[in-house]
């Protein structure tokens, strides 16, 4: 297996990691009081936008040649980092 294929499967692994932990926040926003409802419904979608970005690097990344995929590594790291740091973020919300 090349380094490729096993970054791609790390990055694959790690993405349904942070799926589980968005869908354990939903669940959680289900149950505050209407007031923050609102607000956590919103930083949740914005975390799926941010899980869509990474999802599409990760194909492009997989498309990509054995030569190319070195350059298309660092969107993904920043892809990576954004969607990190919102779900860090919103997690600490939730607490």
């Amino acid at each position: 297996m090349s380094s490729r294929d096993e970054y791609i499967r790390k990055m694959q692994t790690k993405l349904e990691e942070w799926n589980a932990e968005i869908s354990t926040l939903t669940a959680k926003a289900g149950k505050v009081k209407v007031e923050v409802k609102n607000e956590y419904n919103e930083q949740i979608e914005s975390l799926k936008a941010k899980q869509a970005v990474a999802r599409q690097k990760i194909e492009k990344l997989r498309q990509a040649g054995e030569s190319a995929w070195e350059e298309l590594k660092s969107d993904v790291e920043k892809a990576w980092t954004a969607l990190g740091e919102a779900i860090d973020s919103v997690r600490s919300r939730f607490k």
